[in-house]
């Protein structure tokens, strides 16, 4: 069967075998994922926790929803995000009068009217069949989650512990090259605490963490699509500023603590609280988008933005860095610093090798998302890749 040929098949409305072999090779890997978490996870009195789907769900969620991501509807590519639960576990749903066919045609003709973010089509399944429900904002811990990002780019993921805070990111799959997370990546020597809570999985405290301003940081930077440094500092280093150059452009003097406040008020259950928390973050990870480098330090105290980087005086260069990447079959890799990227990597990467205690969050325009930190067991800079973690 040629492709075409395959194609002209899912543009009707019922699919009868799955045709994506991506779908069918990953579908055993993220059930067991989801089983697995299931067994291990502990959801906190008043939290649902969502069914965890089988092989067969999977493939057919993921079959179905990859070739809705190739059509157009008038124009545009579909965004849609889909969440397999029924009805009765999602909080306040729009509930159709009719279920309707979970086909490609179903998901984009609807797509124009959930393509906002943090609504998902609910569907469920009727024996061996799949239907949608409705919508809705809600959904429990452990919810199964496939985000289209674009044509033939889709996203596994679930809600964390407490229904607060960035999603957890099972697998990627970008049409036959497909990513699946690797969490024992979290436990390799000198992983930065950042990691394990992006992966959102090591241990029941992070389960339940009620969230992790880096991660919201970090997926901000991202979003904004125009690049970013972002350095963290200990409060205790009093020498970065050798790091930079002076006079810093825009000094903030005192440091600016709204985020650290909100972060020490630790109120995920308060409607005021999460949207005072989303508006601090937005505005933090806005200054990020400036020319230069955004200081903050473990407190999440704002320092200075739009800095600019230089080698520490009688520091040598940096020439090599470690790179390493969460996902299954990758292994870190030494190369030259002059092969991480451009400039903005390279301060970044610098800045960390002058100043072993700091941690870089680097984020490019084209979506990559870098976190550089120091490893004193292999006494070089690494180069953490985890863009996979933030779509």
């Amino acid at each position: 069967m040629t492709l075409n040929s395959i194609i002209e098949q899912h543009l009707g409305d019922n699919v009868p075998f799955s045709t994506y072999q991506a779908a069918r090779g990953i579908a055993g890997a993220v059930e067991a994922h989801f089983r697995h978490h299931h067994e291990i996870s502990e959801i906190k009195d008043g939290y649902l926790r969502a069914p965890a789907p089988d092989a067969k769900v999977i493939e057919t969620l993921l079959d179905t929803t990859f070739w809705a991501s190739l059509r157009r509807e008038e124009g545009y590519s579909p965004k849609i995000s889909i969440a397999f639960l029924p009805p009765n576990q999602a909080g306040e749903p729009l509930i159709l009068g009719r279920h309707l066919p979970f086909t490609p045609h179903s998901l984009t003709k609807l797509a124009p009217a959930v393509e906002r973010s943090g609504i998902h089509l609910g569907v469920w399944r009727d024996g061996d069949n799949l239907y949608i429900w409705g919508t809705t904002r809600i959904i429990p811990s452990l919810c199964f989650v496939l985000e289209v990002i674009e044509p033939g780019v889709l996203v596994i993921k679930h809600r964390r512990g407490t229904g607060f805070g960035k999603f957890v990111n099972v697998a990627v799959l970008s049409g036959d090259q497909v990513k699946l997370i690797d969490e024992r990546s979290s436990r390799l020597p000198d992983c930065p605490s950042l990691i394990h809570s992006l992966m959102g999985n090591q241990s029941p405290e992070l389960w339940n963490d009620s969230m992790n301003t880096l991660v919201l940081l970090s997926a901000s930077m991202r979003a904004h699509g125009r690049g970013g440094i972002l350095l963290v500092l200990p409060v205790t280093n009093t020498d970065w500023k050798e790091s930079i150059v002076h006079p810093i452009t825009y000094p903030v003097e005192p440091s600016f603590s709204a985020l650290a406040q909100l972060t020490d008020q630790q109120m995920p259950d308060h409607s005021d609280w999460q949207n005072s928390m989303s508006k601090a973050i937005s505005s933090l990870a806005g200054l990020t988008a400036v020319d230069g480098a955004t200081i903050i330090n473990e407190q999440y105290e704002l320092m200075a933005f739009g800095a600019k980087i230089a080698r520490g005086k009688g520091r040598p260069h940096i020439e090599e860095i470690l790179i390493t990447e969460p996902i299954r079959g990758s292994s870190g890799r030494r190369v030259s610093s002059a092969q991480i990227g451009g400039t903005r990597h390279l301060s970044a990467a610098q800045f960390v090798f002058d100043q072993k205690d700091a941690m870089a969050l680097v984020a490019s325009q084209d979506g990559r998302f870098t976190i550089f930190s120091w490893s004193s067991c292999e006494e070089i800079v690494q180069a953490h890749r985890v863009d996979v973690l933030l779509m």
